[in-house]
């Protein structure tokens, strides 16, 4: 025999949280939503910031990018400070994760440096409002305390890099009169400058870049 339930009784409360399985399901899909407007403006910042810079993007531009007034942009960050550390910190987050991998997996320092290239010119699309802030805004946010990561950051790369180029060069794979930070640095800027002029929908895309700049760096231009 099955019993239905009246129209006028409630649903049973959840005995740990007092709350009803609707009420879940209610506040789950407000959380959801608040996470994906949270994404939505992250999204449009991002691309305000690599268009305008950062200092140049107020939060009346990315509130009226988006459609809302300034003050409910407060409801979802802060601060403008705040849109930017979650957008270079996704970055680095990326960056850092790909690069030991990368050293993880092995192979002769020819090998992982070219795996090297190949992540950085896999983030110009993906990262590129980063790369832009950090080269146009890095002097001016390095000044707050709590953007100290960037060079704890380009600090770790570095030393991932340099430990590569000088293990070439006591293998005999790489030439000994080079200077291993200053040609990581070389490197650096001449892949991060790309996303300047890189168009994705041109005639190469950025894993056919990375090839073309490993064959050029490694092989050189010479016959």
């Amino acid at each position: 025999m099955t019993t239905t339930r009246k129209d006028n009784e409630r649903p049973r409360a959840d005995a740990r949280t007092g709350t009803s399985g609707g009420a879940r399901r209610r506040a789950k899909g407000s959380s959801t939503l608040a996470s994906e407007r949270r994404e939505h403006l992250v999204r449009l910042a991002a691309e305000l910031f690599a268009e305008k810079g950062y200092q140049a993007t107020t939060v009346r531009n990315i509130a009226d990018e988006a459609g809302i007034l300034s003050g409910s942009l407060y409801h979802h960050f802060d601060s403008k400070e705040s849109i930017v550390d979650e957008i270079l910190t996704s970055f680095f987050d990326e960056l850092a994760t790909a690069n030991h991998a990368a050293l993880a997996k092995g192979g002769d320092p020819r090998e992982v440096l070219s795996e090297l290239v190949r992540i950085c010119f896999g983030t110009l699309v993906p990262h590129r409002a980063a790369i832009m802030v950090l080269q146009n805004d890095w002097n001016y946010l390095k000044q707050f305390d709590r953007f100290d990561y960037l060079a704890k950051a380009e600090a770790e790369t570095e030393r991932l890099w340099v430990g590569q180029i000088e293990r070439g060069q006591e293998t005999g794979l790489f030439r000994e009169d080079i200077d291993p930070k200053l040609t990581y640095r070389m490197i650096r800027d001449t892949i991060w400058v790309t996303v300047r002029w890189f168009q994705p929908e041109g005639r190469l895309d950025a894993a056919g870049l990375a090839d073309h700049y490993i064959k050029v760096l490694f092989d050189g231009i010479s016959r």
